[in-house]
């Protein structure tokens, strides 16, 4: 466990974050008690391409810690909603943004996107564009899901100021 240039908080990388993250909870000299959130990050790159960061508060000795693990498309993790209560809102939020899901998690449902949603947004080969949109439509008073209709082809645009004058030679 590495501390922080501040001196009120650790970072650590585990495989086993359920087993660390109750050890920090009952030990004497870390009483961590409060899940502050979890969080995720895409690295495309990496063999285990997410990472999952766990940020967690002591009120008694005023510092915080986070701890990190990392996984891949079929890696799972294991859910510390027993520990920490409010940890489900927020594995469920990494479930449906990043993908990574939880083992036996209690409740594992899409919360930020659509039931009908395909994907998870927060990855980085996520498509830019769809094939259908999804809007209200007010006189049918209900949710509906239509082919999208492009109204001219997709064009690459110069990044290039208009009011700025090219000088060719």
């Amino acid at each position: 466990m590495e501390r922080s240039e501040h001196g009120n908080s650790s970072v650590t990388n585990t495989d086993c974050p359920f087993q660390l993250l109750c050890f920090l909870q009952l030990h004497t000299y870390t009483r961590v008690h409060v899940s502050i959130d979890i969080c995720g990050v895409d690295h495309p790159s990496r063999k285990r391409r997410f990472e999952v960061v766990y940020n967690l508060l002591s009120t008694r000795y005023n510092s915080r810690i986070r701890v990190q693990t990392s996984a891949d498309e079929v890696t799972r993790i294991s859910p510390v909603v027993s520990p920490f209560p409010s940890a489900g809102r927020w594995e469920r939020e990494v479930w449906d943004m990043f993908g990574v899901s939880s083992i036996n998690h209690p409740d594992l449902r899409r919360i930020s996107t659509d039931y009908g949603f395909e994907g998870h947004p927060l990855r980085k080969d996520l498509p830019l564009s769809g094939y259908v949109e999804v809007r209200y439509d007010d006189p049918e008073k209900r949710v509906v899901s239509e082919p999208i209709e492009m109204t001219q082809e997709f064009r690459y645009f110069d990044s290039a100021s208009p009011w700025e004058q090219r000088s060719d030679g």
